[in-house]
């Protein structure tokens, strides 16, 4: 049956050490396919996880993409969805003792990055006074804002800096996009990185209530220390777009 020879196919695809190619195809023509196949494969994720590709030795990168081709059921037929396939097969299906303890982290930050490149989201300034008071006012998260929170300073990981152990204290982070669709990133402090958190919660309170209910939280004897300190902060989200203002 036809549907026999395409299983056939891909698996040898996939695997052409363990699984044979179709008999009537010629193998010179398969080798052909599979070295299409993993070219395409290898090219993007190297592309989209740069830094993850540039601190793995080129063998032991091979072997992670071909171990990827052979363990990874994808979920979509989309090119552009093998990022995410990729970051999935890392978190659930990869288990190699040798591998980086931040692998996975470096992994889901850098595809963060590529899913807030691709949003087909635009920011809508509808409803928002984007010069409005932001302790009087209630703050607007940009919907192209991702909080992130993770065990290792993924953003500072490169073949010069190979943490072995996760520091004490976790690394918080903002990836964001900006109206002219310029896409960064920010490093936060917890201060900072609970406010986000409080904001996008959608609690309808205004930021000098947030920022006091972050004192409270952190037992602060002066409250107007952190008021005073947040409002620069959310200030200079707001220079980056990752606050767009207040509610009109």
């Amino acid at each position: 049956m036809f549907t026999d020879v395409q299983y056939t196919f891909t698996r040898h695809l996939r695997d052409p050490e363990m699984y044979p190619a179709p008999a009537d195809i010629p193998a010179e023509r398969m080798a052909v396919y599979c070295d299409l196949v993993y070219r395409n494969i290898d090219r993007m994720i190297g592309n989209l996880f740069p830094v993850l590709h540039k601190i793995t030795p080129e063998d032991h990168w091979h072997a992670l993409v071909h171990d990827f081709l052979k363990k990874h059921q994808s979920h979509s037929p989309l090119f552009n969805k093998i990022p995410l396939e990729f970051l999935q097969y890392l978190e659930e299906e990869r288990d190699r003792a040798g591998d980086p303890p931040f692998m996975s982290e470096l992994a889901h930050y850098e595809w963060v990055e590529y899913a807030v490149t691709i949003d087909t989201r635009d920011i809508v300034w509808d409803g928002i006074n984007p010069g409005g008071n932001v302790l009087e006012g209630i703050p607007v998260l940009s919907p192209l804002v991702w909080p992130l929170q993770y065990r290792f300073p993924v953003h500072r990981i490169s073949p010069d800096y190979l943490p072995e152990e996760p520091p004490a204290q976790p690394t918080y982070l903002v990836v964001y996009r900006d109206r002219n669709d310029h896409v960064g990133f920010l490093e936060l402090n917890p201060v900072s990185a609970r406010l986000l958190e409080l904001i996008k919660e959608g609690r309808d309170m205004t930021g000098d209530s947030l920022l006091k209910t972050i004192a409270g939280e952190l037992q602060h004897p002066r409250p107007e220390v952190v008021v005073n300190g947040g409002l620069e902060i959310m200030q200079n989200f707001m220079s980056k777009d990752v606050l767009l203002g207040v509610k009109a």
